[in-house]
This record gives C-alpha cells, structure tokens and sequence, in this order.
C-alpha cells in the first residue's frame, strides 16, 4: 500500500506537525507608533492610547492589555470612556464615532467595537455642521453631548447611536438667551469645550473658541449663566465642589471664574498669565486639584513665552512656593491626573500625572518630594536611541538574572517607589515558565537589557559604552541640573533622546554568555568590547589591541571614518557590565559578525575585510585572516560613501550597455541603416526587460562571479569542537562564511586549563569550502553522531544539556542565501541539500535552530531550522533531512526593516520591529506562547451615580 500514497504524505508526522507548530502574532511590545489621542477611566483605571493609524489600545496593570483596530484605519482624534461602564467612545478623523465594549470570552476579557456611527446633517449643509469637535459622555450612562464646529450641540443616545433632535442644543437657542450686548453670532462658533456640572448633572458647561462661555440647563433648556473671555478659548475646567471652573486661553493665560446660584452677571476671580508679561503659547488643557492642606495644585499644558521657549514642550506644575515646568522631548499629545474620585471625597487630592508625549510615556509622582518620576512597567520608550541590532537569550540563570536586575536597581535610585497608580483589571495569565532577555543595541552606543518572559517587556538595565572612548559629551553631565534664579523653572524628564554624540558609538552585534556572565559587543567603527559582571562600581584600565584585518597588503587605502579615540589611563564604570578589553579592527569597519567562547576564553569578530581571533584570558590576538577581493574596492569605502558607489555603479551599467550597443554596430563593420540599429537596440532593451520580468520562481540558483562586490563580507562566525582533521580526533575550531560563499575552518589548540595562562593559544587553517553558487553564507551548524546541534559553550557543564555524541560522525550545515547542504566531516563531502530559491524564489534571511516541543506531551521535542525569507514568510525545516515542514506568512515582503530586525528565540518564538518603537513578539510553537490574557470586572456603582440616572430621566420627560 505504501507505493500507492503520495510522496512525503505521512499521516503520523502530519498530526505530530500539528502537535508541535503552530503560528501566532501575540503581543506588540514597546511604544505605540505614532499616538493621537490619550483616555482614562477612573471608575476602571484602565488607560487608553489611540493612534494615527487607527489603533486603540488599553492598558491597566502590568500584563493587562487589550488592543483594537479601526477598519478605516484613521487617526483616532479622541478618546471617552463612558462614566461607570466597560466601555468608550472613539472620535476619528473622518468625523466618525465608534462604540467599543470589554466583554467576557472563554474566561478572559476581549475588546470589541460595538457600533460606529457618523452624525449627518440636513441634505445641503457644510461639513462644518456635524464636523464634532467636542465629545461629552454624561454621567447617566445613556447619552452623548456632541460639540461641532457650527456651535450646535447633538445630542446621541447610548448604545445605540440615535440622534435626539428634539434635544439638540443650537447655537440660536443659546444667542436668544444671551444678552445681545454680550456677544454675536460668530460667540457661537466652534464648540471647544463640554465639561458636566460635578454636583448637578442637569448642568453642563459649554465653551466656545471666540471666549463664550455658558452653563446650560438641561432640564428647562435655557442659559442660566455666560461668561465672556477676552481671548480664544482652549478649555475649561470644573473645580470639585462646582462654585467655580477654570478656563485657559491662546495668550497663555487662565481665569477663574465663580458660579453664583443669582443670575447676576459673574465677573473672573482671577486672570493670570503664569509666564508674561511677554508672548506666550496657549495654554491648551489645565487642572485645579483641591488639597487637604488648602493649596491647590494649578496644572496646566504650554503657557511658554513664544521667543525664548516656543520649541519646548511643558507641563507645569504649580502647588503653593513650588513651580516646575516639566520639558518633554518630544511633542505632548495629552495628560491626565490620577486623583480621588470618590464622590463622598472632599479633596480631589491628586497622586500622579500620566503624559503621553509623542514619543514615550511619562508619569510623575505628585505625593513625594521633587515630584520624581515613575519607572513605567510597560509602553518602553524602545527607540529612546534607535536601535541597531537584537540579541535573545532564553532561560537566563536565577543568580545571572538577580545581578542584572541588582546593577538595575542602582540606577534607579532618582525614580519614585509609587506603585504603578494605572493598576485596573486582572492578570490571569500564567507564570512566564522561564527567565528570558532581550538585549537590544542603540545608535548611542548603549545595550538596553528587557525582562521579555512575559506580556510586558520591562527594562532591568543600561549598559553604556561610551566611557571606554572620547567624545563630545562629558559622561558627567546632568541636564536635570537647574539654576536657582532659572526662569521658567524647566526639568527635563524622559528618556527619548535621539541624537547620537557620535554615530561610530552605534552598537552592531551582541553576544552574552548567560553561563560565564560574559558579554561581547561590538560597534560600527570596528570596536569589539568584552566585558565580565561586576555587582560593584570599580576604575580600572581598559586594555587595547589592534587587529589589522588587510595584514598590511599593498593598494588598499580605507577612506570610511577614523577609529573611536579611547580614554586614557583608568576609567570609572558602575556596577553591572564592564568592559576589561577592547580590540580595535583597522580598517575601522562595522563589525558585521561576532561570536564568544566562554569556555575557550576566545572571542571571533569579523567586518567586510575579514574575521580574527583574540583570547581575551591571555589578551592576545589569536590571528587574522583577510577575505578581501581584489575587486572589493566598495568594502574600502565605508557606510558614509554608498551613495557614491551607487552613482558609480548605474554610470558604469549604462557605460556597458551603450559600449554594448556600439561593439554590435561594430561587427556589422557600420554598414547596417538605421533602421537595422534601431531594430537591434530595441531587441536588447526587449531582452533585457524580460531578464528584469522574470518571474522569482523561475530563477534557478546561478554562479555569481567572484568579482562581484562585498564578497569577503563575513556573514557569520561558529565555534565547534568537532572532527576537522581526521574522523580520530576531535579539536576547537572556528568557522567562518563570507558574502561569496566561501567558508574557512580553522583548528584552533586551546591549552589545558592549568596551562591555559602560560601557552599561546594557536589556530591553523584547515578547510577552504567554496559553494559553487557563490551565495552568501548566513549560518553554520555542526552536528553531533545523533544528528543533534552542538550545546552552547558550558551548557554541558551546568548540567543543561546532554553531552555530544563524539563516536558517530558529524555532520555540517552549511545555510547560505540560497540553498541549505550538508556535509559529512571530516572529508567534507556533499551529503544532502535544500535548494531554496531555485524552488520558491525567496533567499533566507535570518536562521536559527530552535526546539519545539509537544502540546500534548512533555516527553516529546525536536530541534529544527526556523528560517525567515526576504519575502516575510517564516519556514520551519527538519534536521538533519531538511524537510519544509510548514510555511507560515509573517512580515509583509515591502517591510525591508522588519525582515532586518527579526531575531528568533531557542524555543520558537521571535520579534521583529513593526515600527521604530515597537517590537511585534510571534510564536511558531504550540507549547510556548506569551500573550495576554486578562480580565476587567465591573466595580461597584456608586448610589450617587443612580441619583444622576434619575435626574436625566426627569429631564427626558419634561423634553
């Protein structure tokens, strides 16, 4: 029967296929991209951020998170959590009103959109008339109060998006009820402002932007008072016993004025310009919150003189002798403050404010002294310095991952201890099964390291190299330092800072040994730095070596960046990782791959010029080989010269295609008309186009030339101790594989350890594999008699990991761009291979060997190739048979710098940055999956809130 069944159809691999693989997007880590629009319920504690491209996502405490997204993808404008219900209310930019829900599923909470609505006028009316520009969830739960641009005020009923004409609120009816010396029809223009009596829910304040303001009776439909501002209207305020409101205004200044139960006509209690007498910017959102001790907090958003300080984004804050203008890097979108909402409560009595600026999120703690800042658990400014490369490390020792967070601790000593105040819902999602953490480095030349075990990705600590070198910035210098006599009394706050001193500090390639507590990290002017974990502050020298990677061979000339200069003499470094050595590439090149021996003491490092060897026990370089073509002049160039050489190589491509043309015309010794040459040149545009058109899946795998650029471009580098010479013996060595195709082994002889102090270690060169396609070399995999990847270096030794089979013979993986084969060792003969590209027209782009185990047994696991292509899909291939298991769509192919960014974990999980800002996390494996699950129960209503059901209720009747 087996002859009848179609090849690779195996039913019990397909259902053990489905045991092990299984593809989901689970969570996105990091900042919101582009945030528009900021919320928060009180009676939930839930904090909502909308954004430009349609995106809502809520957020209470750690690993509570919810996340919806728009079908038309528009900037969410604003956002309104109806009063005492799990739900909210979205205004977009296309004028349109969506009705979103938190509802029970399966035992977890999901975010749902209800209903969406837009309001429309009468046929014939301009947009301006239902244009909302003013959203107002009344505390009855039932309705909402929609400000425009005409001046009208529409009234909707909740759930179900009914407009109540009988009950809108036009701007006729509130200039009848106006004194005419008071205003004009233009008074009633744009309604800036909605803001509900806080005692009488049968109240509401209405501002409009040319300075009226009115409170409006809800019950008897009429004006019982107005109030007229001399200057445009920003917003408006109610303080919390309802006998005065607050209103800000375009010049910089805010007026209290006083609610008297008498009609009489109110004048302000007081009108202050906090930063005049000279222009200032608008004040566009303020608070005044009540304390016990009688001073208030006075909080309010811009108010900056326009000439000195009109490029700065504050928030100030105002309480008694205290003043202090908080400067935000990035544009402010909107704040909130966290305060008691108890309606039986006196005081509002305020604990934090929560800003949302365009680029991170701040919250500052008003109970303690100084108002120091809160370290967030979540929404991480990721790009704080954009980031440049990625590096996870899965199951991280309990004592390793308590040293880091130690040396984190100690450099949050100027955050508050506040518990985070945004803490609604219910994490029920189980315990992350392990400690895992991603290093991500920056631009600025800093290694971020996250907590990435679980649903919020939390930042444990920050590695800087910048002391090892000289720079324009002194290290030491504080920007949180103020004058005593500064006015405005600015303190930055926020970690977005992305200006680079120097972008050569850029960090391009990490490796951390999670074993031994080393960490390489290597940089974009050929700077590789190793460093141990020191739990204390110390000062020493950091030692240097030079690695001259062209081994001084005639006719090569680097005309890229000069190296980074280095300190002098001892420096001091905070405790947690620091540097012992540095190892400088000449040419001063990016470094493109790096891999560290923790066991050997040896660490590999390689740039377009070629790879060497340092021991950094003995502090000596090992060796250096260089993979440079004689033809590789691009490599010479550095980052900065690219868009020259691309210039220099279109010229050059249409030089051979008009010297093609000119040599036809030559063999036919001129003699042909012009119409033979035209004929002849359209013949070869034609033919050229349908070399251009090919479509990817009829591409087969070609040679390349060796005179193509970049081919000494080390790919990647593999420590292995594996059979190199003769199947007997067993030795260390290195390997390395280049952007030709080339692979090079090395045996290396590392002494005893007894001796390991007195004996030079020595490396030879063994092998020289040249792929006969000539693609790039992206992985390099050895594997044991069983078939089995080698361990990581001392994973045997802390008993993690079996021991390798050194009796069968091993084989090696070598994965290039194109295909996958296999080698036998020592002989290194062609065993087995995958053709990638000739059969699917991608090229890979990232690999690494990852363990999938089963969902429905823990006795069962297997080691596999996850791959990811040029085209965004992943692809999970068997070891050693290199069979396609299963194929999934990840990345959209036109997402060059997703694809870039992607780093796959051990246990079949990865991330990639769908935005500057955010990493998206995905999980190719049944059994480990981080996602967020979650629940948010209905609190208690309050019997206050049941009296201002009833009240609307009256009204209703009597309309």
């Amino acid at each position: 029967m087996r002859r009848f069944l179609r090849p690779g159809h195996d039913p019990v691999r397909e259902r053990l296929k489905r045991d092990l693989f299984q593809f989901n997007k689970t969570v996105e880590h990091g900042f919101p991209h582009q945030p528009s629009a900021l919320g928060y319920s009180p009676f939930l504690r839930l904090m909502a951020i909308g954004t430009r491209s349609g995106a809502i996502k809520l957020y209470g405490a750690p690993g509570v998170e919810f996340m919806g997204l728009h079908e038309e993808n528009n900037t969410v404008m604003q956002i309104h959590f109806i009063p005492d219900q799990c739900q909210l209310v979205t205004l977009l930019d296309d004028n349109s009103l969506h009705l979103w829900s938190l509802k029970q599923h399966s035992g977890a909470s999901e975010l749902r959109e209800e209903h969406r609505f837009t309001l429309k006028g009468p046929p014939g009316s301009p947009p301006s008339a239902t244009q909302v520009t003013a959203v107002l969830p009344h505390s009855s739960r039932e309705v909402l109060y929609l400000g425009t641009e005409s001046g009208n005020i529409f009234v909707v009923e909740l759930p179900s998006f009914r407009v109540l004409e009988d009950r809108t609120i036009t701007s006729e009816a509130v200039l009848q009820r106006v004194p005419e010396d008071s205003c004009n029809r233009r008074s009633c223009e744009l309604v800036e402002a909605l803001r509900e009596h806080p005692k009488n829910p049968d109240q509401i304040l209405i501002g409009y932007s040319r300075g009226l303001i009115v409170l409006w009776d809800l019950q008897n439909n009429k004006a019982t008072h107005h109030f007229l501002g001399s200057q445009q209207l920003e917003n408006l305020y109610w303080q919390r016993d309802g006998s005065k409101f607050i209103s800000c205004h375009y010049d910089g200044s805010y007026t209290q004025w006083p609610v008297s139960s008498d009609n009489r006509q109110p004048e302000p209690l007081e009108n202050l310009v906090p930063y005049g007498p000279f222009p200032c910017k608008a004040i566009s959102k303020i608070y005044w919150q009540t304390t016990k001790n009688g001073l208030p907090f006075i909080i309010f958003q811009g108010g900056m003189p326009r000439a000195s300080y009109g490029d700065r984004h504050s928030i100030s804050v105002v309480h008694g002798s205290q003043q202090t203008a908080f400067d935000f890097t990035s544009r402010v979108i909107d704040f909130f403050i966290i305060f008691s909402s108890e309606p039986a409560a006196e005081f509002d009595d305020p604990s934090a404010m929560v800003v949302l600026a365009e680029e991170e999120l701040v919250v500052i703690d008003l109970k303690t002294a100084g108002w120091p800042a809160v370290h967030p658990p979540y929404l991480a400014s990721l790009h704080c310095s954009a980031i440049t490369c990625s590096h996870h490390v899965s199951n991280i020792p309990l004592k390793l991952w308590e040293r880091i967070i130690s040396a984190g601790s100690k450099q949050n000593i100027h955050y508050s201890n506040m518990p985070w105040p945004i803490d609604g819902g219910t994490n029920i999602a189980p315990d992350p099964p392990q400690r895992d953490l991603l290093l991500t480095g920056h631009e600025d030349g800093t290694v971020r390291f996250w907590d990435a075990s679980g649903v919020c990705l939390h930042l444990l600590y920050k590695l800087s190299t910048v002391r090892v070198f000289l720079t324009d910035a002194d290290p030491n210098d504080n920007m949180n330092t103020l004058g005593e006599d500064e006015w405005p009394p600015l303190r930055k706050v926020g970690t977005f800072d992305p200006y680079s001193d120097d972008p050569r500090l850029g960090i391009q390639k990490i490796y951390l040994c999670k074993y031994s507590g080393y960490l390489a990290v290597a940089g974009t002017a050929g700077q590789v730095l190793v460093m141990e974990l020191n739990d204390e502050d110390a000062e020493h020298v950091v030692d240097h070596a030079e690695a001259d990677l062209l081994q001084d061979q005639e006719g090569y000339r680097w005309k890229g960046h000069e190296k980074l200069k280095t300190r002098d003499g001892p420096v001091r470094f905070e405790a947690g990782f620091q540097p012992f050595v540095l190892v400088q590439c000449q040419p001063p090149a990016v470094v493109t791959s790096l891999a560290l021996h923790s066991e050997w003491k040896l660490v590999a490092f390689g740039t377009s010029h070629g790879f060497g060897l340092f021991d950094h026990q003995q502090k000596r370089l090992v060796f250096v080989k260089c993979t440079l073509h004689p033809s590789d002049q691009l490599a010479l160039e550095g980052p900065l010269s690219r868009v020259k050489s691309l210039k220099k190589s279109l010229r050059q491509s249409f030089r051979r295609i008009r010297r093609s043309r000119v040599s036809s015309r030559k063999r036919r010794g001129g003699s042909g008309n012009a119409s033979e040459v035209q004929e002849a040149n359209a013949k070869f545009d034609q033919d050229a186009l349908q070399e251009m058109e090919l479509a990817p899946v009829q591409r087969k795998i070609e040679a390349r030339s060796a005179e193509d650029s970049f081919t000494g471009f080390v790919r990647t580098l593999y420590f292995a101790d594996t059979f190199l010479r003769d199947s007997s013996r067993h030795c260390p060595s290195l390997w390395a594989g280049t952007n030709g195709g080339t692979v090079y082994a090395f045996c290396l002889r590392v002494p005893p350890a007894e001796r390991r102090m007195d004996e030079p270690v020595r490396a030879e060169q063994a092998k020289e594999i040249q792929l006969m396609h000539r693609a790039p070399v992206v992985g390099i995999l050895v594997l044991d008699g069983r078939s089995t990847p080698l361990p990581e270096p001392l994973e045997v030794a802390h008993d993690l990991s079996k021991s390798p089979d050194m009796q069968g013979s091993h084989q090696l993986l070598v994965v290039s761009e194109e295909q996958f084969k296999v080698f036998t060792l020592p002989k290194v003969s062609s065993k087995l291979k995958l053709k990638l590209t000739a059969l699917e027209g991608c090229r890979v782009r990232k690999v690494t060997v990852a363990n999938f185990g089963s969902c429905k047994t823990d006795d069962y696991s297997e080691n596999d190739l996850a791959v990811l292509t040029n085209l965004g899909d992943i692809q999970i291939i068997s070891l050693p048979f290199l069979k396609l298991q299963i194929r999934y769509p990840c990345i959209r192919k036109e997402d060059v710098s997703g694809i870039a960014s992607c780093v796959f974990t051990k246990y079949g999980q990865g991330f990639y940055l769908i935005s500057p800002s955010e990493f998206e996390r995905f999980s190719l494996s049944t059994k480990w999956l981080v996602e967020p699950r979650c629940v948010v129960d209905m609190p208690e209503v309050t019997s206050n809130n049941h009296v201002h059901k009833s009240g609307m209720e009256n009204a209703a009747r009597k309309s």
